[in-house]
């Protein structure tokens, strides 16, 4: 792929609050992904609809969906682990659906309380009720680097669950690396891997900062021609399954590379910097946004 357009998915209303220990309210999630859609962001991960025992944070997930300006050109998708899920989206009016899955065994039972084969039955489940409502199901591959429990994963594993996501029905797969332990040559041999089996245009990349890397693999991601590149606000979220796991990529980061590589994502930078500060602040925590500390000073 020659094209310099690369298309952002903002996860911070879903994947950078789900974790946060204070209860957000709707009001302050509504404005929040009111500002990013402000930026000229098209496509932002609003919710998810799991368990409210399970992820306290996303219990307001219907109220979220029902409550964001309905735009044609802006996206608000939702996260589903099961069907009883994706029937809460579907009557909150949910538009778009992500479903997961991850490379790990041992990551997958601690993360959905099943293994990998039964996770893929319900996402086959998933996107057959999802076909009969028209609506298109991008997939998540978790831990596609490394695993807190299990260490190196093997990158034929991968290869394997993401061809088969794409063959059931997956529009898109994000490849997440999910505990941040990536390095940029290991992504150039997964994502060519990958990319034998699954069209590169329907592949995204999921990073991690965990150990500093994730702008240098997402540089080597453009090179092996991955335009989709998922993101969060403030470097918000971290997974709570990793010890010292810390958040997703930064937005204002991503945007800021992107410009300086001659890529073209649509997004207004100095507004993206202002809402990753008034985010940071609703949630009275620093902003791990190097651009936006930069830009503030």
């Amino acid at each position: 792929m020659n094209s310099k357009k690369v298309k952002i998915v903002e996860v911070g209303p879903r994947d950078g609050l789900q974790n946060e220990p204070a209860l957000i309210s709707v009001n302050t999630k509504l404005a929040f992904i009111e500002m990013l859609a402000s930026t000229g962001l098209k496509q932002i991960e609003a919710a998810s609809f799991v368990s409210p025992r399970w992820v306290p944070q996303m219990a307001d997930a219907a109220q979220i969906i029902r409550g964001v300006s309905s735009t044609a050109d802006v996206v608000y998708s939702a996260l589903v682990p099961n069907l009883k899920g994706l029937e809460m989206a579907i009557a909150a009016g949910v538009k778009e659906v992500a479903i997961f899955t991850a490379a790990s065994e041992q990551f997958c039972q601690k993360n959905t309380n099943c293994s990998i084969a039964v996770s893929l039955q319900r996402i086959a489940e998933i996107i057959a009720v999802a076909n009969t409502h028209n609506i298109p199901v991008r997939g998540y591959v978790s831990t596609v680097l490394g695993c807190p429990y299990q260490g190196d994963i093997a990158p034929s594993q991968v290869v394997a669950l993401s061809s088969q996501l794409f063959e059931m029905g997956c529009f898109e797969i994000s490849l997440g690396d999910t505990i941040g332990v990536g390095t940029p040559d290991r992504v150039k041999y997964l994502l060519d891997a990958v990319a034998r089996e699954v069209p590169v245009e329907h592949l995204a990349v999921h990073f991690h900062d965990t150990y500093g890397q994730a702008l240098a693999n997402i540089y080597a991601a453009l090179q092996q021609g991955i335009r989709t590149i998922d993101s969060s606000i403030a470097g918000l979220g971290g997974c709570p399954y990793a010890t010292g796991a810390s958040g997703n990529v930064a937005t204002e980061d991503v945007v800021y590379l992107l410009q300086g590589l001659g890529f073209e994502s649509g997004l207004d930078l100095p507004k993206l910097v202002a809402t990753g500060h008034w985010i940071s602040e609703q949630l009275n925590r620093a902003n791990h946004s190097k651009v936006a500390v930069a830009m503030r000073q």
